[in-house]
């Protein structure tokens, strides 16, 4: 679980910040944690305004969805969305007025079981990318001994979570401190990469009152973000499924800062997001609203250069997914959009049988026998398929330029379908 070192590229876009707040549309995928099962509280013709509910995820993970404008619904279109796939939509025409839901409100004085509800409805989730619901962390009989905020972001290019720290040290703080009061947590760390000292110096200008928060420092390596790994190098403890077992949560530093908002009345409706890359013009974290085309953004930045073969991944490049195109529609667990040259090194040859993704693979499987065997429910499962973070080192390290992260995600959904059909019969 040592994780290994590998060149970050955040020099491109870490000193670069700016805001994007006037899309002619936004888009809001009705789609959460890859679950399209959604109820619409909207149709065309609907005037709707900043922060109203529109729609809201079903069954036992709900959560609901917020305009981030003003405006008119125009109707439902398909956009394409940073799983890769095309989803239903609810189109806003932009008015520009950002007229406010008047039911939002300062929440003040919360007891655990308000705060839950709070974050629950402000439609709160893991922004580092997991997307799942942050309430249900929070919704638990066991004793929170422990906050952990992922400031690590150990993925290459990515710089949102180290604006979003220099730009809103404060008020993270702040939102930390309440969060331990209203839960009864005895102690939280930020956790952060040592050479990331501009953010780790707009902290310690601020943090000396809080004396049950501190700034830890860790290994510069990846994945040093993954929970498991990032629980272990802070407690020295394990757990077999969820952090809680031995009384830790871990929220995300995008995340602890839209629970500040959740907590000044204001629903997760904006993000800070990374646009970088080599085809990027200028580099930078751009904060923008929920729902706005990247496309449109990249063109109020500054464009993008031309070239004939482009790489355009969603998220970072270890475990983002590879698009078809840039005009993917911004989501609140969406942290950045990468343009890349597509190099001849990137093409894939015969596996060499080295056995590095073995060797590499922090979760301790085995990726070469797993994409060997991808459609053998019954081998995948000998082989441990399920524990498979997709931190993308498999690929990574392949010196045959195999994605076999990919061929380890098919068999992940091999046995999940299996065992759905089996459920079924």
């Amino acid at each position: 679980m040592a994780g290994i070192k590998i060149k970050s590229h955040k020099e491109m876009s870490k000193d670069s910040f700016t805001i994007y707040n006037k899309p002619k549309y936004i888009y809001i995928p009705l789609m959460g944690s890859n679950d399209q099962d959604i109820t619409v509280f909207v149709k065309k013709g609907d005037y709707v305004c900043k922060g109203e509910m529109v729609a809201r995820r079903k069954g036992a993970f709900s959560i609901p969805f917020h305009t981030s404008v003003s405006g008119t619904v125009i109707g439902f279109e398909e956009k394409l969305h940073h799983s890769g796939t095309y989803v239903r939509c609810i189109k806003i025409e932009n008015d520009l007025k950002e007229r406010v839901e008047e039911s939002l409100e300062i929440k003040e004085n919360l007891s655990k079981e308000e705060f839950i509800e709070t974050i629950k409805n402000a439609g709160i989730i893991g922004m580092g990318g997991a997307g799942f619901p942050t309430y249900i962390k929070y919704q638990t009989d066991q004793k929170i001994k422990t906050l952990i905020v992922n400031a690590v972001e150990c993925e290459p290019y990515i710089t949102a979570d180290y604006t979003l720290g220099i730009q809103k040290a404060e008020a993270i703080l702040e939102t930390i401190d309440r969060i331990m009061e209203i839960n009864e947590i005895e102690k939280a760390f930020i956790a952060v990469k040592k050479n990331n000292q501009q953010f780790i110096q707009a902290f310690q200008f601020v943090i000396g009152t809080y004396v049950n928060i501190e700034i830890k420092i860790v290994p510069d390596c990846y994945p040093m973000g993954w929970e498991k790994m990032l629980v272990k190098t802070i407690t020295k403890k394990t757990y077999q499924k969820l952090p809680i077992e031995i009384g830790v949560v871990v929220n995300n530093l995008s995340t602890i800062y839209a629970i500040h908002q959740a907590l000044t009345g204001i629903p997760l409706i904006e993000r800070i997001i990374t646009i970088t890359g080599d085809l990027v013009k200028k580099p930078q974290n751009v904060q923008v609203k929920i729902g706005t085309p990247l496309h449109e953004v990249i063109e109020a930045i500054s464009g993008m250069k031309r070239h004939k073969d482009v790489i355009c991944i969603a998220g970072g490049p270890m475990m983002g997914n590879a698009l078809k195109e840039d005009d993917v529609i911004v989501t609140a667990d969406l942290n950045g959009l990468i343009l890349l040259k597509e190099k001849e090194e990137c093409k894939e040859h015969t596996c060499m049988r080295c056995g590095k993704c073995i060797n590499v693979c922090p979760a301790g499987i085995e990726p070469v026998l797993i994409k060997e065997s991808y459609q053998d429910k019954e081998q995948l499962n000998r082989l441990q398929v399920g524990k498979c973070i997709e931190c993308g080192l498999c690929s990574y390290i392949c010196p045959a330029k195999i994605n076999v992260r990919e061929y380890v995600r098919k068999a992940k959904k091999t046995v999940r379908k299996e065992t759905a059909n089996e459920r079924i019969s």
